[in-house]
């Protein structure tokens, strides 16, 4: 059964700026996926749009969020990509989350939001610590608003504190994330294909 992914990047540089060492660790996450036949069709960069604060799926006429969710969930898996800041998921992030809560309203008749079994993982960069704590407000909210998370579903680096390189500036990358992005797809991709083939029942 074919699956499909999305990635999300929730960098506070607009595509524009500068390159994005979340786009690099979403890559690599691609490249895992693609081992398992699932392609990550888009990368969307969250900053390049006008995401309204809010909680619900549409703010207004100039609110791109509509749009963003529905090419989300379009999709079987979402790579939820974000630098860490400050010691935690970037307040790009965060929007997103909080746009998600309107899935808590959109249930259909047996009480399942639109994001029921659809998977979801992480992809986390930072040049100090943070990445459990980014990672632990990621998932607690991506669960809470319907999605399923994979054992193993995260993939991150953090450089040393104070120092100044970004995981896209890394002449070679660690054997460690290599391999964690491997079991990061293998797991996604089996949990998705199961989801797909027989959803939850509300």
């Amino acid at each position: 059964m074919a699956l499909s992914a999305l990635a999300i990047n929730c960098s506070l540089a607009r595509t524009r700026a500068r390159k994005s060492s979340t786009d690099a660790m979403i890559g690599v996450l691609g490249e895992a996926f693609a081992a398992h036949d699932v392609a990550i069709a888009e990368t969307i960069r969250i900053a390049d749009y006008n995401v309204e604060p809010g909680v619900t799926s549409d703010e207004g006429p100039d609110d791109d969020w509509p749009g963003i969710r529905e090419k989300i969930l379009a999709h079987d898996i979402l790579v939820f990509g974000t630098p860490i800041w400050m010691g935690q998921a970037s307040s790009i992030a965060k929007r997103v989350l909080e746009r998600m809560d309107a899935f808590l309203a959109e249930t259909d008749d047996a009480g399942r939001m639109p994001s029921y079994s659809k998977v979801a993982v992480a992809a986390i960069v930072g040049n100090e610590d943070g990445a459990h704590w980014a990672t632990s407000q990621l998932f607690q909210s991506l669960n809470d608003t319907g999605w399923t998370i994979p054992a193993v579903a995260a993939c991150y680096w953090v450089g040393e504190a104070m120092h100044s390189t970004d995981f896209v500036d890394l002449e070679h990358r660690p054997r460690k994330v290599t391999e964690t992005a491997r079991m990061v797809a293998s797991n996604a991709a089996h949990l998705a294909g199961l989801l797909k083939g027989a959803p939850y029942p509300g």
